[in-house]
């Protein structure tokens, strides 16, 4: 997979995009059972990220993804920046420049320990994991860019019966089960705009 500049701009802009455009159904998602602004922080950091292009898209696919980690970090609030903001920055400093689909499997892995570690958490928790995990088991399977979507959509589907315990919801107790957990629905949109962008560079 080798991506040219206007490809990573076009990846930046949709990822920013996702988030963006989503943004009132992830707040009322948090509002539900969370501190209701994971949608206005996700959104501040990812106009965070647009503002940055077009030098952000001059850089190697690895040192972009790790700006955007960084940027992320910064600029969104509450427990999300850091985990997102992580798995931006693990996966640009294990994927190398020109990388293979074996490449981007390993380098997912690694950048979903690097999460797990900092949440100091597991999938099944009711977090983003609950995305994470299964769509990196898909594509290490070997399943292609409509599969890997679904299963991001599919996955954020399975929190909304799960019990929370991380999180800000976790304090909730049984009133977490029956929402969707807002963090997984954002980590779902930006799968789903990744393998959509990039679908030919993903399945190569």
């Amino acid at each position: 997979m080798s991506l040219d500049r206007e490809a990573r701009e076009r990846l930046v802009r949709a990822l920013a995009r996702s988030v963006i455009e989503h943004a009132d159904e992830l707040t009322s998602l948090d509002q539900a059972i969370g501190d209701g602004d994971h949608g206005l922080n996700m959104k501040r950091g990812f106009e965070a990220v647009l503002a940055a292009l077009p030098d952000l898209a001059d850089k190697s696919l690895p040192e972009m993804l790790k700006v955007i980690g960084m940027t992320l970090v910064m600029k969104v609030g509450g427990a999300s920046g850091p985990l997102v903001g992580t798995f931006f920055m693990e996966l640009g400093k294990a994927l190398p420049e020109q990388s293979t689909r074996a490449d981007l499997v390993a380098a997912t892995e690694k950048a979903i320990n690097a999460v797990k570690v900092r949440g100091r958490s597991e999938a099944g928790q009711k977090t983003l994991l609950d995305v994470l995990v299964p769509v990196q088991a898909v594509l290490a399977g070997g399943g292609d860019a409509k599969a890997i979507a679904a299963e991001a959509v599919q996955a954020a589907d399975r929190t909304i019966p799960m019990l929370a315990i991380r999180g800000r919801a976790s304090f909730l107790g049984e009133r977490s089960v029956g929402h969707m957990d807002p963090g997984s629905r954002s980590a779902s949109l930006l799968i789903r705009a990744a393998v959509e962008t990039l679908e030919s560079e993903v399945d190569s």
